[in-house]
């Protein structure tokens, strides 16, 4: 007996939210494959501010531009997770969501380096205005509660986006009121709209998307990491200088990709509130993620010559951001499935002894890969021995 045919388009229904087996589809993996244009781009800008003196400038822009990035790649994991039916027109307007991807990773450079944007905003709507289109689609399809969510989240979407025409106009020193107002704003869509009705988002699901983000966050690290040492070493002969720094940013990005994904996340994932909680923390952990890999290119230039600052502001720049991981990750998700004081304590010293590497100057980066690589070497020994201990008892 054969199945019937798929048809190009269907109603865009609710999926369950205990479906078994879900997982990210290849025009998800697609999505996130766009957005590492756009995350290599802020990273790249962010590195050329610190690298020039302008670190205070360069870490609020790349806040900003990285916001812009992030809360995309969210709001279309969201949607898909309770929508996704795969049919023709979804993935044509996915694709359409993917075009503005590029344009706005075509305007990073303009935001950083002239407060311009406009290219920005023009991806953006590009972006929004597919999204309001899935939700109006959606909502279509459903009735009651569930259709007058799905109308709030394409009329929050629709608003959001024309309160960012603000921004592209505002004089320079009132972009970023501008801003922070427009965050608080598009962070205020999701609970305002499923008030009465949540989405039936799925938690594995959203999980996995989450974790695959984050993973495409550290490879853009390394990739950077791995591009800086190869020009400091080819064209300063400084092996040196940079194989410590190389060395010490290894060892931090795997403790980082261990530290994540040593639990679960989806057994966290039980409420809206819970979800928004741990889903909207995930600004710091994936913007921190990529600042590693922007910090070691940093220490890289300073070693070489190529930077103009110190060798401690250098380290700074990796150190900071690697112990604001470790600290989101703790608070967000790691505390929840630690067993006493010791275990608890564990990502939080390590973050504190971090921070402390950065007055080891030209060092710096590898104390703190050190101190990370104790930190899970510390937390896999206490975990066994907790599970000892319940075996035994």
């Amino acid at each position: 007996m054969t199945s019937p045919p798929r048809t190009p388009l269907r109603p865009l229904v609710s999926r369950d939210r205990d479906e078994a087996h879900r997982a990210a589809t290849p025009l998800e993996l697609f999505f996130d494959l766009c957005f590492v244009v756009a995350v290599a781009q802020a990273g790249v800008e962010l590195v050329h501010a610190v690298a020039e003196g302008h670190a205070g400038d360069g870490i609020a822009r790349y806040a900003m531009v990285f916001f812009a990035i992030w809360w995309a790649w969210m709001n279309f994991s969201w949607f898909a997770s309770a929508y996704d039916n795969d049919d023709v027109l979804y993935r044509v307007v996915t694709l359409v969501q993917i075009a503005g991807v590029l344009i706005l990773a075509a305007g990073v450079s303009g935001a950083f380096e002239e407060q311009g944007f406009f290219v920005v905003w023009l991806g953006y709507l590009v972006m929004r205005l597919a999204l309001a289109s899935q939700w109006l689609r959606a909502a279509r399809a459903a009735s009651g509660a569930e259709r007058t969510m799905a109308l709030r989240y394409a009329a929050g979407v629709t608003l959001c986006q024309a309160g960012w025409t603000v921004l592209v106009f505002a004089p320079e020193g009132a972009r970023p009121w501008v801003f922070l107002v427009m965050v608080v704003a598009e962070l205020a869509v999701p609970p305002l709209a499923e008030r009465g009705h949540a989405s039936s988002w799925h938690a594995h699901h959203i999980a996995e998307r989450y974790g695959l983000f984050t993973i495409i966050v550290l490879g853009e690290t390394v990739a950077a990491a791995t591009v800086a040492v190869k020009t400091g070493v080819e064209e300063n002969d400084a092996l040196g200088e940079v194989l410590p720094i190389a060395a010490g940013g290894l060892l931090l990005i795997f403790a980082a990709w261990w530290i994540y994904f040593v639990v679960p996340a989806h057994r966290r994932l039980l409420s809206n509130r819970q979800a928004f909680r741990w889903g909207y923390g995930h600004y710091l952990i994936q913007a921190s993620a990529a600042a590693i890999g922007a910090g070691i290119e940093v220490s890289v230039e300073q070693a070489v010559g190529k930077a103009h600052l110190s060798a401690t502001a250098a380290a700074a720049a990796v150190t900071l951001p690697a112990a604001l991981f470790m600290l989101v990750v703790w608070a967000l998700h790691s505390r929840y499935f630690k067993f006493g004081i010791a275990q608890q304590m564990v990502l939080p010293c390590a973050a504190l002894g971090i921070l402390v590497c950065t007055f080891a100057g030209r060092w710096g980066v590898l104390a703190a890969g050190l101190v990370a690589a104790a930190a899970v070497a510390a937390g896999v020994v206490l975990t066994a021995r907790t599970d000892r201990g319940t075996q035994g008892g």
